[in-house]
């Protein structure tokens, strides 16, 4: 077990808060607002229900061409050998400027040869990412390079993939694996689509990215109880934020 913990070393975990590019729909331009009434329509088609203006503060957050992120959270383990200890470290990206979050993010992505895992990263997390630096007119880091890399070479790692076992039409939320895996809910007061409300209504951007935090923990556990660990294993947690790291 010694050398899987070590093996942890490499593998970031993290999740994205996003939400509407801007408050109302009406003040985007009016290139943008065309944009969406044309999204809209592929929406209502969905079975949602609205008017543009409504469709667009409860859904744009979920498209990078409309949304932003305003919260990237991220932790990672540490196995301290000689001390048989493991600690877990976690931080969060966040601030008014998606442009600067994305900026400190990416020197965190440029220290060393990470393995990126998240719920749905794959389809999500990740696509979100890299569209939103290029919006922001921010290189892509090497992890997250995709073009013209074999399937081999790509550091990405999904637990929602792996619960999937190659059964592709199977889609298991995040918190039906904690409850499964006897792990600790994340959603103490919150959930991701009161992500949208608690920004702009209620000015409590903390309060996202400490929810944030706790997904990626919830990640992390699931990774762990992949491998036959159980949900409450005990580890030292170290949160960077409060250290001022």
């Amino acid at each position: 077990m010694a050398n899987f913990f070590e093996q942890l070393n490499d593998i970031l975990f993290l999740d994205l808060e996003t939400i509407s590019g801007a408050e109302t729909l009406e003040e985007l331009s009016p290139r943008m607002q065309e944009e969406w009434h044309k999204k809209s329509q592929q929406v209502l088609q969905q079975g949602e229900e609205g008017s543009p203006s409504e469709l667009y503060f409860e859904k744009a957050g979920i498209y990078a061409e409309f949304g932003k992120i305003i919260c990237i959270g991220v932790g990672y383990f540490t196995y301290l050998k000689e001390d048989d200890l493991l600690q877990y470290r976690t931080k969060s990206f966040y601030g008014e400027s998606e442009h600067g979050t994305l900026l400190e993010f990416r020197e965190l992505l440029c220290k060393k040869q990470w393995i990126i895992c998240a719920h749905n990263g794959k389809e999500f997390d990740i696509p979100y990412l890299c569209r939103r630096m290029l919006i922001n007119r921010i290189p892509l880091p090497d992890v997250l390079q995709l073009a013209g890399k074999r399937p081999w070479e790509i550091r990405h790692l999904d637990t929602l993939e792996l619960w999937k076992f190659g059964d592709y039409k199977h889609y298991t939320k995040l918190d039906l694996l904690a409850s499964v895996f006897d792990i600790p809910s994340s959603k103490e007061g919150i959930d991701g689509s009161m992500v949208n409300t608690v920004y702009y209504k209620e000015n409590d951007l903390d309060n996202i990215r400490k929810y944030c935090l706790r997904d990626v923990e919830v990640t992390a556990r699931i990774y762990l109880a992949y491998q036959g660990l159980p949900g409450d294993l005990e580890f030292e947690i170290i949160n960077l934020d409060e250290a001022g790291a």
